[in-house]
């Protein structure tokens, strides 16, 4: 064998057993969630159901006690779903207007603007809890989805606009000169001009945005009401009911739910994810 083919074959060994290590856990769970109780208590984690169900799945869907509530996922799952939608589009639109404003049209101070917008980025969540629980009272949409929706929105127009920023400063001035010119005006140049061209960047920001969205805790669990919990603290309320017994498989059923929206995403988009960001997405 030639040293080039077995440098290829260690690297092949490697990636695979990254993978396999990456892998194991979502293997563990889809497995366990397709097994009865009977079976987990007798068998190894890495057995394969002898007999695969998807009871665990209805259970965790529609009967698995969150707290004293035993209506299972499907209301916090939905709540997650009337939040995410609009946050994520109205956070993405938002974001790309200031992208388009802070590279394509300049005024004074907008640089010094800009470094005050990525304060937002790396600053911690914590840091707004308070405040953000005042601004909600004040308005009156605490303990809402309403209130989630504007928390998410503000906490992405930070990483939205760096995106967008960050893309538009490499498309060539001239297009918008040229359109100037011809006596388009600001918001004909974005919708004629810059939209069609963010293609790449409008995909990245969108999974970015929808999984820290769905994925996020801390948020959920401080600004959400009874009525209002996003999925992420359903299933921590689930995990941590206490029963007479312990029901792994729907435990594990639950997580797989709560995490089908992201994984699917990624599964069908990821490599328009990877093509956006070689565009431009975080470079400059």
């Amino acid at each position: 064998m030639s040293r080039h083919a077995m440098q290829r074959a260690l690297l092949w060994a490697l990636l695979l057993l990254f993978a396999a290590w990456f892998l194991t856990p979502l293997y563990v769970m889809l497995t366990t969630s397709l097994k009865d109780m009977d079976q987990v208590r007798a068998g190894s984690l890495l057995s394969l159901p002898t007999s695969p169900s998807l009871e665990a799945w209805a259970r965790a869907w529609s009967s698995a006690c969150t707290g004293t509530d035993c209506g299972g996922l499907k209301p916090f799952f939905m709540n997650s779903v009337l939040m995410v939608v609009p946050a994520v589009l109205v956070s993405t639109a938002i974001g790309s207007v200031n992208g388009y404003v802070l590279s394509k049209w300049r005024f004074r101070g907008s640089e010094t603007m800009f470094a005050l917008m990525l304060f937002g980025v790396f600053m911690p969540m914590q840091v707004v809890l308070l405040p953000m629980s005042q601004v909600l009272g004040w308005l009156g949409i605490a303990s809402s989805i309403w209130g989630l929706i504007l928390v998410h929105v503000v906490a992405g127009i930070p990483s939205t606009t760096l995106f967008f920023r960050n893309y538009y400063v490499g498309l060539p001035d001239e297009l918008i000169k040229a359109a100037m010119l011809d006596g388009a005006g600001f918001w004909k140049i974005f919708t004629r001009i810059v939209l069609p061209l963010s293609t790449p960047i409008l995909v990245v920001t969108l999974i970015w945005q929808f999984t820290n969205i769905w994925n996020d805790f801390l948020y959920g669990v401080v600004f959400s009401g009874a009525d209002s919990k996003p999925v992420t603290v359903g299933l921590n309320n689930l995990a941590n009911t206490s029963s007479s017994v312990k029901e792994y498989n729907v435990d594990m059923a639950a997580a797989l739910i709560a995490a089908l929206p992201t994984l699917f995403v990624y599964v069908v988009a990821g490599k328009y994810f990877v093509r956006g960001l070689t565009a431009g997405a975080v470079k400059g």
